[in-house]
């Protein structure tokens, strides 16, 4: 499922950040540095989650999360702030919102909470894009285990380092005889490889 994020932050570092985290991730991204145009970008597309920033200058995170609710009230909301405060976390989880997150957000916070808020709405990434994931996570575990670089691990497989960077990034899918390669370099059976996944 080509699952479709909207990010909405006035600060543009904050968007970019966010951005780059959850396409890496394999989801689509859409951005917005002005949180009233909301409207208009949930009505053009259809939007699983949406990432809104609580403190912003024309208009607040709760309500943007109000006009996300009027015109699609499936759209999962995880709110983020640099000023956490008891107050705003009762009020986000009162509107609604699946998850309140401290800035400046952490990648594991930010794509845990996204997880959750996905799979409490049964959704998913594509099992594929799940298992090349998966993959590249278990390869770059083992090579930084065993203290090798990409250079060294093309050495040893024969493969190339950009090869080797898409696979760990899960941007290319490996063969077969690839990932036989890799695992004999990184001294593992191919099974066990793919037990880690």
């Amino acid at each position: 499922m080509d699952i479709r994020i909207l990010v909405v932050d006035d600060d543009q570092d904050s968007v970019d950040l966010v951005e780059k985290i959850l396409k890496k991730d394999g989801y689509r991204v859409l951005t917005l540095t002005d949180g009233r145009k909301v409207e208009e970008e949930i009505r053009k597309n259809d939007i699983h989650l949406a990432v809104v920033d609580l403190k912003m200058p024309e208009v607040s995170g709760l309500d943007v999360v109000e006009m996300i609710r009027h015109h699609d009230s499936d759209c999962a909301v995880i709110l983020m702030t640099g000023y956490a405060t008891l107050d705003s976390a009762v009020s986000a989880l009162r509107g609604g919102v699946v998850d309140y997150l401290r800035k400046p957000v952490r990648e594991d916070e930010l794509l845990g909470a996204v997880r959750r808020a996905l799979a409490a709405k049964g959704l998913a990434l594509l099992p594929e894009e799940e298992l090349h994931r998966n993959i590249g996570s278990a390869i770059r575990e083992l090579r930084k285990k065993r203290t090798l670089t990409l250079k060294q691990l093309a050495k040893r497989t024969g493969l190339s380092v950009s090869l080797l960077s898409q696979i760990e990034r899960a941007e290319s899918s490996a063969s077969v005889t690839s990932l036989y390669k890799i695992a004999h370099a990184l001294k593992i059976r191919l099974p066990e490889l793919f037990s880690r996944v």
